[in-house]
């Protein structure tokens, strides 16, 4: 190895912890939902008044709570419930889905954030 090979291998080693600071750490509070189902065009949802929403799907009417800057599924007619574990999305980038009903929640911001997919 060079002379040139270890300054950069040391100025890389110093820009990962800042890099992934800034870039993995910001932890923004999301806008507002994209709702998504069966093959339609996604709806949005702000996410300041508090109310429940029903979204229909091949299976039937998944049933989505927004309240206090955040969503959750609370119904669905799926048989493993898995989107209902999901619990609350509040952070922008967060997903929530119901397979089988083709249904999923993502929250969206003004800046999009990065999350382990991007990886």
């Amino acid at each position: 190895m060079t002379r040139a090979d270890h300054i950069l291998i040391t100025l890389v080693a110093i820009a990962l912890p800042f890099l992934y600071w800034q870039l993995w750490t910001a932890d923004q509070q999301a806008n507002y939902l994209l709702i998504h189902s069966n093959n339609n065009p996604p709806r949005t949802e702000l996410l300041t008044p508090q109310r429940t929403i029903q979204v229909a799907g091949p299976l039937g009417s998944s049933i989505i709570e927004i309240s206090d800057g955040r969503t959750r599924f609370i119904s669905s007619p799926c048989t493993t419930k898995a989107c209902l574990h999901t619990g609350w999305l509040s952070r922008v980038g967060e997903f929530a889905a119901c397979l089988p009903n083709r249904v999923s929640l993502t929250l969206a911001g003004r800046h999009p954030d990065f999350d382990t997919i991007n990886f």
